[in-house]
């Protein structure tokens, strides 16, 4: 929401905006933020719908929230954020989405900072932070309307409303929704691409569900397994802070340098070289903008070091993503400390198992599990499963695994705990206050 909101700030609307955490006191500074750019926050009481053009509501807010209610009472047309978002991308003259249930914020961030440091200004919208983009506002880059770059989102089904002129899509994993929807959404999605289809030759769904294509788009694959993807990567050195490989297109090599760390990191920068090229640009350009992107925010961030432990903030909140993060992880010595927060009841209900089963896989017995209980926006849900239940049954698979009632008890036992060398990684999503959990600690060591 907050990048939509500055979006249409600077293109001249007048905004308004509530939320519920806004209400709660929590992270002043980003509300701060949208008030200097000419944003007016309200309470969410109902107070700033009245004489409103639009309300603009996220797929979290229910009918039960003031704002929704007076906007009914007055006929205060209401509008999904997707929606809104969708009208001004479609209206394009070129659009590439993003789509896949993991590594989209980082394929997004490489797309628009290839064409940002080969001077097409393009506009992109985010769903995390490009460190590229000028502070405050990394999530949203004004640019040329006619060259705008989109994360979509599938968990929520706003991506239905998208019409791309490029439609990339790096995976199919289990997330919000079931394997079945989310094949079904990415399917509807790249049938609609009017140019051309980027797709990740390794994921086979992927693959399957391209032959049920039927339309005119070029289609352009990239792998890191099959040398007959239109590109594909090998020769892959990792490093700490980022890695180097070989890419192979068009019968050619060309060596490529990354900032950022990770496998999955070589698939989304192929993703983005697609797109890139898809739209003109060189290869020699295309390896310029990758090898300038600085990463997102939350991505294996690394916080800081104190007494020779390290502190990384990670976004990681689904079994693909979690997989992805420890796999780079254990690529280089050093116990690993996790403090792990799931996102929703409803999240951890439906993915639990298979996150158990990915700590279960990549964590020794060295390694520690924390988990404070589910991070809750409000709303009715069911708590079948719990924080609690994860950690008891991996316990039970013989991993170190403790549960905390609340974060604010487990900074000391990271005190008592860690030792030089060890690694404490926060993941979770959706919760602002993570970041500041992670400084928190490297204070607290």
């Amino acid at each position: 929401m907050m990048p939509l909101s500055v979006y249409l700030r600077q293109c001249g609307h007048e905004v308004r905006g509530s939320d519920r955490s806004y209400d709660q006191g929590s992270s002043p500074e980003k509300f701060q933020k949208l008030s200097d750019l000419g944003v007016k926050i309200y309470p969410q009481d109902g107070s700033g719908v009245v004489n409103a053009d639009y309300l603009v509501v996220s797929t979290a807010i229910e009918d039960s929230i003031p704002d929704v209610k007076v906007a009914k009472e007055q006929g205060v047309p209401i509008i999904k954020r997707g929606k809104l978002l969708a009208e001004f991308f479609n209206s394009a003259e070129t659009s590439v989405g993003i789509a896949g249930t993991s590594g989209k914020s980082t394929v997004t961030g490489m797309i628009g900072t290839i064409f940002d440091v080969t001077g097409k200004n393009p506009t992109v919208v985010n769903g995390g932070k490009v460190r590229n983009f000028p502070s405050p506002y990394q999530d949203i880059k004004v640019g040329n309307s006619d060259l705008f770059i989109a994360e979509l989102d599938e968990s929520d089904g706003s991506i239905e409303h998208y019409d791309p002129t490029i439609a990339v899509v790096n995976n199919i994993a289990l997330d919000h929704k079931s394997i079945e929807e989310i094949e079904r959404y990415f399917l509807d999605f790249i049938k609609k691409a009017k140019k051309t289809i980027v797709l990740n030759q390794d994921d086979d769904r992927l693959k399957s569900i391209i032959h049920n294509y039927d339309g005119q788009a070029e289609l352009l694959t990239f792998s890191i397994r099959d040398k007959d993807a239109d590109l594909y990567a090998n020769n892959l050195i990792y490093k700490l802070h980022g890695i180097d490989f070989t890419l192979h297109y068009k019968n050619q090599e060309y060596s490529v340098s990354l900032q950022v760390p990770g496998r999955h990191n070589v698939m989304n920068a192929l993703a983005a070289s697609a797109a890139a090229l898809a739209n003109g640009l060189k290869i020699n350009e295309v390896i310029q903008g990758l090898a300038a992107f600085e990463g997102i925010k939350r991505r294996l961030e690394y916080v800081g070091e104190k007494n020779g432990i390290s502190v990384i903030d990670d976004f990681a909140h689904n079994p693909d993503k979690i997989s992805a993060s420890l796999n780079t992880l254990k690529a280089f010595d050093g116990r690993l400390i996790v403090m792990f927060q799931p996102h929703g009841f409803g999240p951890l209900r439906l993915m639990g198992q298979e996150i158990i089963e990915v700590f279960s896989h990549y964590l020794n017995d060295e390694d520690i599990v924390l988990m404070p209980e589910v991070y809750y926006a409000g709303g009715t849900v069911d708590r079948s499963v719990t924080s609690a239940h994860i950690i008891e049954d991996l316990c039970a698979k013989g991993k170190k695994a403790l549960w905390f009632e609340t974060r604010d008890k487990i900074l000391p036992f990271l005190k008592k705990e860690a030792q030089q060398g060890d690694r404490i990684v926060i993941m979770g999503a959706r919760d602002d206050s993570l970041s500041d959990f992670a400084k928190d600690i490297l204070k607290f060591l």
